[in-house]
């Protein structure tokens, strides 16, 4: 194109990952921070060969959908990337991403489109991992999520999107690491926090002193985060005090606990709204043998368990596994059976021999479940509820339930997981023909 000044570009629609789409001489060009139907200037930043890059300078003409963004450091942050508009348009944005996908991908409809399961727009990320740099041009330590299409960390001393105990504090954190004796050898910080509780786990490339061991806790007894290192794998992770320690959340009256680095949803809300969904979803009852698949610690297996005959729960990590019957054990839930299999080898898949199964649930990773549709004896299973992070890797999934495995898609949503991102998760039930 030649050009390096800014261009005026009219917007036709948006990407799926939040970009506005425009043509300039007949080339498409993603514009970072534009929406559909505005006219804006806009600056490349990367040209390629079949497309290129912008971002926007100024709205010349702004969409009725525009808002200004709470955030101070929208734009520069790389955490969000849809603060500019309503949370109404985020959601028909993420719904229509969702079925775009599963109607050109896959080739299939849903039966019903179900309301967009939604919570708080703010302070509502419960887990997360905060980059950590010394920076001296900066002053001292950056905390907080990388730049936008950057290595570098956000220079920014709050997070809107944080749990207002972490996101409020990022000032607080700065001041932490910076005082240790090893703020250059401290790289991140991982968050993790529950009803009325919270820890910190700080990751270090050498040894703290008994000093940085002494400040973490002042730190601790302070803020009432409890704060945990690790020097090197999850097996390194430690109390300060050589505690042992857990969190614990409440789902459908259980009391689920977890250590820190294991997984749990972001947000407590749109978790407590998608279990209960996938109950209404599944109808267990007093004969069903469900599976849980990808159970993790037993978010939804406990429910699950509640109501029907029998659950088993399969997760690839050896530790999540143990997790989810001590979870089972402490909330007197023991119509369950947790196994650890690796869920993509499909010879594992069929050494699990759970031919007696009635319904499943499954909750993969962003990866999907492929081996899940090709090896999973399904000839019993009347009802499948599909809990996706990836829309995506969901569309593939759900065509071979469709087209090979004798499925219909009765019915799919999403879940609004990550408010003021792009990021689509969504809820579906299948059934069989």
């Amino acid at each position: 194109m030649g050009r390096t000044e800014p261009v005026e570009i009219t917007i036709d629609n948006l990407s799926h990952e939040g970009r506005g789409v425009g043509r300039i001489d007949g080339k498409t060009v993603f514009v970072h921070g534009a929406l559909p139907g505005e006219r804006v200037r806009a600056k490349i930043v990367r040209k390629h060969r079949r497309f290129d890059e912008a971002e926007v300078v100024d709205v010349i003409e702004p969409s009725s959908d525009r808002i200004e963004p709470q955030c101070e450091f929208f734009g520069v942050c790389g955490g969000c990337s849809m603060q500019h508009v309503n949370e109404a348009f985020q959601l028909r944005h993420k719904q229509d991403v969702l079925i775009d996908l599963l109607h050109h991908q896959a080739g299939i409809a849903p039966v019903r489109i179900a309301p967009p399961i939604r919570g708080p727009q703010w302070g509502y990320r419960r887990k997360a991992r905060l980059g950590v740099k010394l920076v001296p041009k900066k002053g001292g330590v950056l905390v907080g999520f990388r730049e936008r299409g950057k290595r570098y960390i956000t220079d920014c001393d709050k997070c809107a999107v944080l749990d207002p105990r972490v996101g409020d504090r990022l000032l607080e954190l700065r001041s932490l690491i910076d005082a240790l004796s090893i703020p250059k050898e401290v790289p991140q910080i991982e968050v993790a926090l529950s009803d009325d509780a919270g820890a910190l786990i700080v990751r270090h490339l050498k040894p703290l002193s008994d000093q940085d061991h002494d400040a973490l806790r002042r730190f601790a007894s302070r803020t009432k985060l409890s704060v945990f290192t690790q020097s090197g794998g999850l097996d390194s992770v430690v109390h300060i005090d050589g505690e042992a320690h857990t969190l614990e959340y409440c789902i459908d009256g259980f009391s689920i606990a977890f250590a820190p680095a294991e997984f749990t949803q972001v947000n407590g809300h749109i978790n407590e709204k998608m279990v209960a969904r996938a109950l209404d979803y599944l109808e267990p009852g007093a004969h069903d043998r469900v599976v849980d698949l990808f159970c993790g610690i037993g978010n939804f297996t406990l429910p699950l368990a509640r109501r029907a005959a029998f659950v088993t729960g399969v997760e690839g990590e050896a530790a999540l596994v143990k997790r989810a019957t001590s979870n089972a054990r402490r909330n007197d839930q023991m119509n369950t059976r947790f196994v650890c299999a690796d869920l993509d080898g499909p010879k594992a898949i069929e050494a699990l021999k759970l031919t007696d199964a009635t319904k499943l649930l499954l909750d993969p990773p962003r990866t999907g479940a492929r081996a899940v549709m090709d090896a999973f004896p399904l000839e019993k299973i009347t009802r499948l509820v599909y809990v996706s992070c990836n829309p995506v890797t969901f569309a593939r999934d759900a065509s071979l339930l469709v087209q090979d495995r004798g499925y219909r898609l009765v019915e799919t949503g999403i879940l609004d997981m990550f408010p003021q991102t792009a990021h689509v998760e969504s809820i579906s039930l299948f059934e069989q023909r």
